[in-house]
């Protein structure tokens, strides 16, 4: 069964628009004109030999020290691409869409991404993407809802190079 075939079985409220191809899911916010916060990006993660479809706001990275704690699993790691492939057959690599229900995957969502009332998502390939209102999403995948990321731009501060200027000019 196709995304879209799904989502009509299920009866969703959904519009699906078409844009130049992209592969993040930062560049669907851009494509789309919205911020990242409300792009639904999917990441997979194997706990404890358990595959999870966690879902993220674009401008967030998955925390797996977190994903670890809230799973109390002892070992945490994010799924290869091999293991994408074989979980994900019917979509094009890196555009798998946020519904875990429907790959038999359980599926948590990061409760920065709960906050909005509109998310957008990729429809299976490049060129597609669904938006979808938060309550339709809720109620279509029922997902575990968590803190398991943390802000995108964290990663860009640590990797500043270090100014002692900086930090003798004020007292820490």
């Amino acid at each position: 069964m196709t995304l879209l075939e799904y989502l009509n079985e299920q009866h969703c409220a959904y519009k699906v628009t078409e844009h130049k191809p992209v592969y993040t899911a930062e560049q669907l916010a851009s494509a789309e004109h919205v911020p990242g916060r409300q792009v639904a990006k999917p990441v997979v993660a194997r706990a404890d030999g358990r595959f999870y479809l966690c879902v993220l706001p674009a401008d967030r990275k998955i925390d797996l020290y977190a994903l670890q704690k809230h799973l109390k699993a002892k070992n945490v790691r994010l799924a290869n691409e091999r293991e994408m492939e074989h979980l994900f057959t019917d979509t094009e690599l890196g555009a798998e869409p946020p519904l875990g229900n429907l790959y038999n995957l359980p599926t948590l969502m990061d409760k920065k991404l709960a906050k909005d009332n509109q998310i957008v998502f990729q429809a299976g390939t490049h060129e597609r993407a669904i938006w979808m209102s938060m309550k339709e999403y809720k109620k279509l995948v029922n997902p575990v809802i968590g803190s398991f990321s943390y802000p995108a731009s964290f990663d860009e501060i640590e990797s500043m190079p270090f100014d002692p200027f900086f930090y003798d000019s004020y007292s820490l």
